[in-house]
């Protein structure tokens, strides 16, 4: 039992409805299935439910209440149809109720988006349940957040999701060529629409969000941004703010972390176990990191728990109340993860960790 925290147990299973099956029969009960299990577990307290042991949380700017653990399905490609129901019932089961696509993902234009909708089949009461995001921008060898771009873009996430609308939608990375009017007439008409309800970026900085919000009117609610314990330029430049000399101090993203609590903006996460940019995980790398994973085993030793949840739980116990995206295709390792959501680590366990990983305490 980790200390602390209660262990959530579970005797019900939720599978999305099944697709493509031949037998009309099986058709009908794995329907019935989906309709009897999660949907009438989420309708209990969250203090009295049984499955599902993620902490909630109230998104600012929205009316969205959401997990704090996000599941990405950016691989999900190469999965079949049962494993991709697999992975999003298991992620339902311990409580994660936000799925995080992209129009990119999949090596083609929504490829991974019509994976999932393919697979995965809501009925209109089961959508409501469930917070699905998606990003556009990215185009071969550009960024494009015309008007035009956008509008057609979520079209197409749309079809692709088999959704009637999409909970967020955030910009993918700047663009340096942004004409924010742009961006806000597409927003306009994506909210009438209801194609839309809620909106935010991707990897942006502050003076970035500034700049489409002299005209966007849609609350700007999220920002997507690489984070993880070897990661962490944001945070870590505030630690060692007013440090001559010493590297970290530099800001790279001026102020985003300061800029988005202030601002009441969610930051979403993005590769929490990436040693840097997409060159491998940190966790069981001894020969760059073995400090960091003797201080993360002796922390999940304490609270009973795996690597992967001690490495969530170092983002999610800051105040800033982020959301983490995970992005495995293991239903045993969002298993593992997800129990990061809420473990309590102490401020010392915490700035251990930051040491451990090659930061400086001034």
């Amino acid at each position: 039992m980790r200390a602390g925290i209660s262990k959530a147990t579970t005797t019900t299973r939720w599978a999305p409805t099944p697709t493509g099956l031949s037998d009309a029969g099986a058709r009908r009960a794995g329907a019935a299935a989906t309709r009897a299990t999660l949907w009438q577990t989420l309708r209990k307290p969250r203090a009295t439910r049984q499955t599902g042991r993620v902490k909630r949380l109230h998104l600012p700017q929205t009316t969205l209440s959401a997990s704090n653990i996000i599941l990405g399905l950016m691989r999900i490609s190469e999965l079949t149809d049962d494993e991709i129901r697999t992975l999003v019932s298991t992620a339902i089961d311990e409580g994660i109720d936000f799925f995080d696509h992209a129009d990119v993902y999949g090596g083609q234009p929504h490829f991974c988006e019509k994976r999932f909708g393919d697979a995965v089949r809501f009925t209109s009461s089961e959508r409501e349940k469930v917070k699905i995001q998606t990003k556009t921008g990215i185009v071969p060898g550009a960024f494009d957040f015309s008007k035009e771009h956008i509008l057609k873009s979520v079209d197409a996430s749309l079809g692709a999701l088999r959704t009637d609308y999409i909970d967020v939608l955030l910009l993918h990375r700047p663009d340096a060529l942004v004409e924010p009017e742009e961006v806000a007439a597409a927003f306009a008409e994506l909210e009438a629409s209801g194609k839309v309800r809620n909106f935010g970026v991707s990897n942006h900085t502050p003076g970035q969000v500034e700049l489409l919000k002299k005209s966007v009117k849609q609350p700007l609610a999220f920002n997507q941004v690489q984070l993880s314990i070897t990661h962490a330029p944001l945070i870590a430049a505030g630690v060692a703010s007013n440090m001559a000399g010493l590297d970290q101090s530099i800001d790279r993203d001026n102020g985003i972390l300061d800029y988005s609590r202030l601002n009441d903006i969610t930051l979403q996460a993005w590769s929490p176990f990436q040693k840097q940019f997409f060159n491998g995980v940190f966790l069981g790398d001894r020969e760059n990191y073995a400090e960091l994973n003797d201080a993360i085993d002796a922390l999940a030793a304490k609270y009973d728990v795996t690597p992967d949840a001690i490495a969530v739980a170092w983002i999610t116990r800051h105040p800033a109340n982020f959301q983490v995206v995970l992005g495995t295709t293991k239903p045993e390792r969002v298993k593992a993860a997800a129990v990061g959501s809420d473990i309590p680590l102490t401020r010392v366990e915490w700035y251990s960790l930051f040491t451990a990983a090659g930061y400086t305490l001034p």
